[in-house]
């Protein structure tokens, strides 16, 4: 896929890794539309970026936690863009959880925003996606879904979802449309965690560091451009997952 005048949709572009992902889409020459719910300062701020480097991007709201989102989210941006080549579902939320405090409104909660919207995203994007050249689906999973966190265990197994997702995306919609996912490990610390936290995790990596977004931008730049790979999930984690 040639990334230069295609339409991206990035979820969750108002900061953290999204607004890495969306910045980074739009310097390769994308027109990002900056998914954002309650957020606008941070989400202009991610538009400011991508203009500034050239791009084109329009802020545009939905609470992905509505299950009637999806559908109009993409309505719009076809409506602002005149079509639509990329989706890259990042808006996640991450709680800590312990097992013996979850409850079911947590697990409704992560489970709606992390997985039923991606699905529900997917389905709607996917008439556009299939027209012209095809499209692309990158889905942003988590290493907590090849790893066991106790105390975050609906967010692993919401990821987990996410990748088998991708998967069977990755058939359904094939052969017009590729579908990939990156598993991002230690590339940015969750709000209020510690240097101490930060040096724990950089010890536990085969690399002896700790990553960045930028990082988990070339994976999913790579994963729009590479045309014979779909179904694939790309862990970007420094070899935490395969430490002895």
């Amino acid at each position: 896929m040639e990334l230069r005048g295609r339409v991206a949709l990035v979820t969750g572009a108002g900061r953290r890794v999204g607004r890495a992902i969306a910045v980074g889409l739009g310097a390769r020459g994308m027109r990002v539309a900056v998914h954002y719910h309650g957020s606008p300062t941070d989400a202009e701020e991610s538009v400011r970026l991508i203009r500034a480097a050239g791009g084109e991007a329009e802020p545009l709201r939905a609470d992905l936690g509505d299950p009637g989102a999806p559908g109009p989210l993409i309505d719009a941006v076809v409506g602002r863009f005149g079509t639509l080549d990329v989706l890259v579902n990042s808006a996640a939320i991450m709680e800590r959880t312990p097992f013996g405090q979850v409850t079911a409104g947590q697990w409704e909660r992560i489970f709606a925003l992390n997985l039923r919207a991606p699905f529900f995203l997917a389905q709607a994007a996917a008439p556009h996606l299939a027209g012209g050249a095809g499209g692309a689906i990158v889905n942003i999973a988590d290493l907590a879904a090849f790893e066991t966190w106790p105390g975050y265990l609906p967010h692993g197994l919401s990821k987990l979802g996410v990748v088998r997702l991708t998967e069977s995306l990755a058939r359904i919609m094939a052969p017009a449309v590729r579908v990939n996912a990156v598993a991002p490990g230690n590339v940015l610390l969750p709000d209020g965690w510690s240097d101490a936290d930060a040096e724990r995790l950089r010890s536990t990596t085969p690399l002896a560091r700790n990553g960045s977004p930028a990082d988990v931008v070339q994976a999913v730049a790579y994963l729009l451009e590479a045309d014979f790979v779909t179904g694939e999930t790309i862990v970007v984690d420094g070899g935490r997952r395969v430490r002895g």
